[in-house]
């Protein structure tokens, strides 16, 4: 059974991760997902990374969207390999790791994206071998999911240590967020995964607040779960602009409406975020731990 065949590796992650030795960086495992497509996800994910990169964090990008993994069109650059290399071990984590723009690390999924949740125990075992070389290095990896309920996608938030839920003040887009977070708080696990709000093509304050206080409203009532509001982008021609230039919009227009929204989400979430306790599980190891425990 895959639940015994995991086991020896789960302990080697546990006792890893309580070694005296491993207390240098952490990274921090950020899933960006939606209720419905179309909404700016991946956008935002792209240029959430850049200003976190120009604070001097490093990051890392993984585009996780299977079958409409777009990151590379956004950035206008293209990845030669992606995971489908590195599970048939024809590259190395290191190797697959692209570079966009600003120098800004990025995995592509690829074909292998598919795979993910159906590896053998050899495969399994090299996947989290490579991960791991991955866990002094960065301070965050952010996962750009798909949007909607995917058996994928719900691995990768619930095994996150934060997952923002990116909306627009569509009513059928804040209807599907909403129901994405019912289904994914009321899946059994041991720690709620904190949910962060972002309302992407507001009008003006007013429109992204009152967004924002829908959902939160109703999952605090019907759901008990707290939704916090990330911070909001207004609706900017720029951004189109910027889309069909591939180029990110923070970076080929860095001073219109939408890139200071960015600059000042990033900010905030960099003063306000909370980070785990001693001991409690986070980091690229505690996205193992809890990946795993999915595939019993």
């Amino acid at each position: 059974m895959m639940m015994d065949q995991a086991q020896p590796l789960r302990n080697l992650v546990q006792k890893q991760a309580s070694e005296p030795g491993n207390v240098g960086r952490t990274a921090k495992f950020i899933t960006v997902t939606s209720g419905k497509g179309g909404v700016g996800k991946s956008n935002f994910t792209l240029n959430f990374a850049l200003n976190l990169q120009a604070l001097g964090q490093k990051v890392l990008v993984f585009d996780a969207d299977i079958g409409m993994a777009n990151l590379d069109v956004l950035m206008g650059v293209s990845s030669p390999y992606n995971l489908y290399h590195l599970l048939r071990r024809e590259k190395s984590i290191e190797e697959i790791i692209a570079k966009g723009p600003n120098s800004l690390s990025y995995i592509s999924g690829g074909s292998g994206m598919s795979d993910l949740l159906s590896l053998s125990q050899n495969d399994l075992d090299y996947f989290i071998t490579q991960i791991e070389k991955l866990a002094g290095e960065m301070d965050y990896i952010i996962f750009d999911t798909g949007a909607g309920l995917s058996k994928e996608n719900l691995s990768f938030i619930h095994s996150a240590d934060e997952c923002f839920v990116v909306t627009t003040p569509e009513p059928t887009s804040i209807t599907d967020a909403y129901a994405l977070i019912k289904v994914v708080s009321g899946t059994e696990q041991e720690q709620q995964v904190p949910f962060k709000l972002v309302v992407n093509r507001a009008t003006d304050d007013r429109e992204a607040a009152q967004t924002a206080e829908k959902i939160a409203m109703a999952a605090r009532k019907f759901l008990n779960v707290e939704v916090k509001l990330l911070g909001y982008i207004k609706d900017d021609s720029h951004v189109v602009q910027a889309v069909k230039k591939q180029i990110p919009f923070s970076i080929a227009f860095p001073n219109c409406d939408a890139s200071r929204d960015i600059q000042r989400i990033t900010h905030r979430y960099k003063i306000v975020q909370s980070f785990p306790e001693p001991g409690a599980l986070a980091g690229i190891k505690g996205f193992m731990q809890k990946w795993l425990r999915r595939t019993k």
